[in-house]
């Protein structure tokens, strides 16, 4: 068991969960203690990261979800409760990933990303915090953290639809904790902003570079990316983790509204 942080008789839902940052988020959860809802569209991806740490003895389970229905959102949190007893952790992970020009983007794809990255936030913390606030199915106050970018802090070419829906994230995360503190929920909201992470997802900013000329082909892209980041090396899914687990548990009691940079100091330059 994992002591630094412990979630022990904490229940969450990570959503996105079947690879990358949602899977190795789910993973340090339940290490921690933490009973786990594993969500995704790709269900037999989330059945994997579920089963897997079943077998090792922790506690999760499965469910695939859309996170831009609503209707799914009601079903995944009244499951969640219904089975654990409690709903104390979000992590809005899922999101997808539209990149190129804006002058060659199109209203379709800038409308899909801003449905699965900014509808999906709305949704994750609007029956979260039903859930969560006293009164509720669980009414234990919890944490709700939403997965942004650095590229909701800063511009970055080939960006712009991606880059909006961070920045839109940035901002709902910041409103709905104040709000939520406001009204004495004991319902903590926070952002995390990773750089660039070794990821499927992440692999495809350097499709884009070349794309649209700022690299003439993957190993320059790479070297390209590098050079913005002073710690001159790509994130880990773990390194996000790391935070959500943080984010998620008592020693963060005090953090709401913040935004949490995991970017190899690229942010800072």
């Amino acid at each position: 068991m994992n002591t630094f942080a412990c979630l022990d008789g904490k229940v969450a839902i990570v959503t996105g969960a079947a690879t990358g940052i949602g899977a190795a988020c789910a993973k340090e959860l339940a290490l921690a203690g933490a009973s786990v809802m594993v969500t995704d569209t790709d269900l037999g991806g989330c059945e994997k990261v579920s089963k897997e740490l079943n077998a090792k003895g922790y506690t999760t389970s499965f469910s695939k979800q859309d996170v831009s229905s609503e209707d799914d959102w009601q079903r995944v949190t009244s499951e969640t409760v219904d089975k654990y007893g409690s709903f104390d952790v979000l992590v809005n992970n899922a999101g997808i990933y539209t990149g190129g020009l804006l002058e060659n983007n199109t209203l379709e794809a800038v409308r899909r990303v801003h449905q699965i990255n900014v509808d999906s936030v709305f949704l994750g913390m609007k029956y979260a915090v039903a859930m969560m606030q006293p009164g509720g199915k669980s009414g234990n106050g919890g944490s709700i953290i939403n997965l942004s970018s650095v590229a909701g802090i800063i511009g970055v070419p080939g960006h712009s639809a991606y880059g909006s829906t961070k920045g839109a994230v940035r901002s709902y995360s910041k409103h709905a904790a104040v709000e939520l503190a406001r009204l004495g929920h004991g319902i903590r909201v926070n952002s995390i902003h990773p750089g660039l992470i070794d990821t499927q997802m992440g692999s495809k900013v350097f499709d884009d570079f070349v794309d649209i000329g700022l690299a003439p082909d993957l190993d320059e892209a790479k070297q390209a990316v590098l050079q913005m980041i002073p710690m001159a090396k790509f994130g880990q899914a773990q390194d996000v983790a790391n935070m959500v687990r943080f984010l998620a548990s008592e020693e963060a009691s005090y953090c709401t509204g913040a935004e949490f940079v995991i970017d190899g100091g690229m942010t800072a330059c």
